[in-house]
């Protein structure tokens, strides 16, 4: 079993079987809006590190986005096999590039 799908397990266990003294289970505890405050801290934390840190700090800030990831996908009942038939299927695309967004002139 790969790591991602052992830590996508345990985050499943801790929300079916809430552990006192687990930062998952406190997540599920606390709700989607928590989860995805975090994911937002964690994305920002990626670009930081991208930007300005070395490969080991930006590999690890990438294991905490990975990880609140899946805490949200238990949470939305997302299991990896979806998101594995998703990425097969986009794999199959072949000149798939979009154009550019345009740029934003009213808020």
């Amino acid at each position: 079993m790969s790591e991602l799908m052992k830590m996508y397990e345990t985050a499943l266990a801790r929300k079916e079987n809430p552990e006192e003294g687990s930062y998952t289970a406190y997540l599920y505890e606390k709700g989607l809006n928590k989860i995805l405050k975090k994911i937002g801290e964690e994305t920002t934390e990626v670009v930081v590190a991208a930007l300005s840190e070395s490969k080991e700090d930006l590999i690890g800030e990438l294991n905490d986005l990975i990880y609140h990831l899946i805490v949200l996908m238990v949470e939305k009942g997302i299991t990896p096999e979806e998101i594995e038939e998703v990425m097969a299927a986009r794999a199959l695309k072949q000149h798939n590039l979009k154009p550019e967004r345009r740029p934003v002139e009213n808020i």
